[in-house]
């Protein structure tokens, strides 16, 4: 069984007049953060302002030069930093699985480390596939190169997962993916987060992501903390102009009635579209192949519904066709109004439309991201 955790729950993380430098490059300048037990804070800004140093100096990949940064009050200096770090959950947007070891394999090497038994390692890896929607029967002995990147994503959490940390640390997760399955991912994450109820620092470039996601969001710039507050707090009272630009917090006043679908559609390629008569084996193959886990079906070139990645591997291996398992989705046009549109998927109880323009699917039309952009 696991050895005795340096903490069963987070009260706070705080940094204090922490500072990092490289040379004559001060990478973090004397920062004050606290991060609160139980929240997901967001730390966003410019390329080069210090988020991913501040992430990667809480479970010390790299110490810092002045300052002292505490775990419930307890200097992170105290630990052993290997000890500190599987306490720690650390996800990273080119996730680092390792090639030649199966899922299993790369799930369970830290359980294993710790003197888990071979059945113990087993259960929580199937527990932890099962949590992040992988089928344990499909995936545990597969390869990563066998997934796809999404797939592979998944995977990266279920890993850091593994020895049920208290804090999570995570450096951009879903930076590297196609911006629709970005939002896939964003929408997984936020229901896995209410469920393991954890503390959460997490880096992103995506200001639209960090209103999805975040409680609290962290400005950076130059090395220092500008600001920080609630989504609402940032855009009503921006410090100051960067502040403002970051946020958006201009436009997020724009009118409703002014906006049409295709302001706020998410665009998609031919990769997205399967022909009705494929079997759910060779779409998920093909899904695989190309990285996307929703696709439009079509049926003689007219759409009839969509599937997802994760509803298909339930299904290869029965004799089905996507005809038999497409669930319906609403259509819009493209120059058609928000309004009507949000009106339109709250009567059917959707979260998710296809956008046509000259009779061919042109967009996706997600339901939660146009509300969090109209904060």
């Amino acid at each position: 069984m696991p050895t005795q955790r340096l903490f069963d729950r987070i009260n706070s993380v705080h940094l204090q007049q922490v500072t990092k430098q490289y040379g004559e490059h001060v990478a973090v300048k004397q920062l004050d953060l606290e991060i609160q037990g139980g929240e997901l804070l967001i730390l966003i800004g410019p390329s080069g302002s210090g988020k991913t140093t501040t992430l990667r100096m809480i479970n010390r990949l790299i110490e810092p030069d002045e300052g002292v940064i505490t775990i419930n009050d307890h200097n992170i200096m105290d630990f052993d930093p290997v000890r500190l770090r599987r306490n720690i959950g650390y996800v990273i947007q080119d996730i680092g699985l390792f090639p030649h070891m199966t899922i299993r394999e790369n799930i369970g090497l830290v359980p294993r480390l710790e003197g888990w038994s071979g059945q113990e390692i087993s259960d929580r890896v199937r527990h932890l596939l099962d949590f992040v929607s992988l089928s344990p029967e499909s995936f545990m002995d597969r390869y990563p190169r066998q997934l796809s990147g999404g797939q592979q994503q998944r995977i990266g959490l279920a890993r850091a997962l593994a020895m049920d940390p208290p804090l999570l640390l995570m450096d951009e997760p879903f930076g590297a993916l196609d911006p629709i399955l970005r939002k896939q991912l964003q929408d997984e994450f936020n229901i896995i987060k209410q469920e393991i109820g954890r503390t959460i620092l997490f880096v992103t470039h995506d200001i639209d992501e960090a209103f999805k996601l975040g409680d609290r969001i962290g400005i950076m710039s130059d090395a220092r903390l500008i600001q920080i507050g609630t989504p609402e707090e940032l855009i009503l009272h921006p410090e100051n102009e960067l502040v403002s630009d970051i946020v958006d917090a201009k436009k997020k006043f724009k009118h409703m009635d002014t906006l049409r679908v295709k302001d706020m559609m998410s665009p998609i390629t031919d990769t997205y579209l399967f022909d009705a008569g494929m079997t759910a084996q060779d779409a998920v193959k093909r899904m695989t192949q190309t990285n996307v886990e929703l696709a439009i079906v079509l049926d003689n070139s007219v759409p009839v519904g969509y599937v997802e990645m994760a509803h298909l591997v339930q299904q290869i291996y029965y004799d089905v066709t996507l005809r038999d398992i497409v669930e319906p989705i609403p259509i819009f046009s493209s120059n058609d109004h928000i309004a009507s549109a949000l009106e339109k998927l709250k009567d059917r109880g959707g979260s998710l439309g296809l956008v046509m323009e000259a009779e061919r699917p042109s967009g996706l039309f997600f339901l939660n991201d146009v509300l969090l952009r109209l904060i």
